[in-house]
């Protein structure tokens, strides 16, 4: 069997693009290129903003893929689709669980169809007839609105009260053609990391405290906007039901490589899966290179195990 060398592999790391968090994926991407390069990785870093770019994935001798791309254009299934095209592995979710993974909607009944617990929600599109007070009466007074398709927290809004779910569905519908509204669940929150294809490895549980009412761009991206605590601080028994929950999420949307999935712990024990992000961000303050060094895996042994996956 032969040992794998970074050095015989050259990387196109993917990172930038048009959505709304491109700052944010130029972030992870430099993140992600210093550890591959610490790997022993020959490293490429190219955005799919740049048309010139594009053409050099199908130009240029790449190796793999490693994605660092968020949000629209990148994270949803089209970049993926591309890569299938000009035949480069990438790491990470193929086209259809990445497309899946990023429409809320559709992820919802998803879990459910797994039997995995996720908040009761209620589906607005545009051109609907807006009920705010309908709304509060299947869900109660408290809501959480969101875009169908955005990450990052982009668009949500917490609110109380019809008239507030009104303006605030007004405003997610200016984003995105299809908005999402929750329950509001009010616990503490975590996040799980989940490697593997066949065989699925849960990464040390995240307690995430924001400095801001709930876990925001802000809070994600900004240097002291949250705090982590890794890890969290639970019982053997519970952490061992969350870290299903997240590896039950990532088999139910058939993710493979890498997932990290966003839950809500109630006070009384009930969990709640949030969403299910299948390229997880790899910046200095992000959630998925925590995890890893809790398990004692390394940046760039992390990077290395996916790119791993990828080629395998």
């Amino acid at each position: 069997m032969s040992v794998f060398d970074p050095h015989e592999y050259r990387v196109a790391l993917l990172a930038g693009g048009t959505s709304g968090e491109r700052e944010v994926s130029l972030a992870s991407g430099e993140g992600a290129q210093a550890a591959l390069k610490e790997a022993g990785f020959e490293v490429c870093m190219l955005d799919p903003a740049n048309k010139e770019d594009l053409k050099r994935l199908i130009d240029e001798p790449f190796d793999v893929a490693f994605l660092c791309l968020h949000g629209k254009c990148g994270e949803d299934g089209t970049v993926q689709g591309f890569l299938e095209v000009v035949g480069i592995p990438y790491i990470g979710s193929g086209v259809w669980s990445s497309a899946l993974a990023m429409d809320k909607v559709k992820a919802k009944l998803f879990y459910e169809r797994a039997n995995l617990p996720t908040p009761p929600s209620v589906t607005v599109i545009a051109g609907d007839m807006i009920d705010g007070d309908n709304i509060v009466a299947a869900l109660g007074e408290r809501c959480v609105v969101k875009p169908a398709t955005e990450g990052s927290a982009l668009g949500v809004f917490i609110v109380e009260g019809p008239h507030d779910v009104e303006e605030a569905i007004s405003k997610a519908l200016e984003i995105d053609n299809e908005v999402v509204v929750e329950r509001f669940i009010k616990g503490t929150e975590l996040t799980v990391a989940v490697l593997g294809d066949d065989v699925l490895e849960a990464l040390p549980v995240i307690e995430i405290v924001p400095s801001n009412d709930f876990y925001d761009y802000e809070s994600k991206y900004a240097p002291g906007g949250s705090k982590h605590i890794c890890p969290a601080p639970l019982s053997e028994k519970m952490t061992e039901r969350v870290q299903d929950l997240a590896v039950c999420a990532h088999r139910a949307l058939s993710c493979r490589g890498v997932s990290r999935s966003d839950l809500i712990l109630e006070d009384d024990g009930s969990c709640w899966i949030l969403e299910t992000n299948t390229i997880p961000g790899m910046t200095g303050t992000s959630l998925l290179p925590d995890a890893a060094r809790a398990a004692g895996i390394s940046f760039p042994e992390l990077c290395t195990r996916l790119i791993k996956m990828a080629l395998s």
